[in-house]
């Protein structure tokens, strides 16, 4: 995070704040973080950042809903470049685990805002919206892989896109604990993977 940012555009000047912002929330946390550091690692003041974004709140919020366009995009890639359908789920929590940028952020925001921010009820009514779209996506592509007969037909795609993103909160718990089930999740996705498609292949 440069403090020594070129002239941008007022377009390029909120995405660079909104960048920065998502590194330091994911760190630090909603309560942990303030506009006023945020402000100096964007390399602006804090009045322009009151320009983009009218307060903490909507800036976090803003954050999330970016997060999740980022992972949507890297999973679309991940579907994209993966012709078996029965891997589509392994591959999507696969590179959804190792991101290491804003499309990895949505789990560690999401743990947050259940801890720090969970007597804010926008905050709340956000989160519950955010995440049952997210849902709304895992289920769709788990029927897609069904249809092409990548996941066994019994399986229920709305139960199973929640195990899918409970699997996803459990690995943002494990690295905040220092790693608590890594070696459990090779594991973890070959049950899942023999769960869904019947082989572990």
């Amino acid at each position: 995070m440069s403090t020594t940012k070129g002239r941008l555009s007022a377009e390029e000047r909120r995405a660079d704040v909104l960048d920065t912002a998502c590194q330091i929330f994911s760190k630090a946390g909603y309560q942990g973080a303030t506009t006023a550091e945020i402000a100096r690692a964007s390399g602006v003041s804090e009045p322009i950042l009151y320009r983009h974004f009218s307060s903490k709140r909507e800036l976090y919020l803003a954050c999330l809903s970016e997060a999740w366009v980022e992972c949507r995009a890297m999973w679309e890639a991940t579907i994209a470049d993966e012709p078996d359908p029965g891997l589509w789920i392994g591959a999507m929590g696969r590179s959804y685990l190792a991101a290491k940028d804003k499309r990895g952020y949505i789990a560690n925001l999401w743990v947050q805002a259940l801890t720090e921010a969970s007597e804010d009820p926008e905050i709340r009514r956000f989160i519950r919206r955010h995440m049952r779209e997210v849902h709304q996506f895992v289920a769709g592509v788990i029927r897609q892989a069904q249809k092409a007969g990548g996941v066994i037909p019994e399986r229920d795609p709305d139960a199973e896109a929640w195990i899918f993103i409970a699997v996803g909160l459990l690995g943002t718990v494990s690295k905040r604990l220092g790693g608590l089930v890594d070696e459990d999740f090779p594991k973890i996705f070959r049950s899942r993977l023999i769960w869904m498609t019947g082989s572990a292949e």
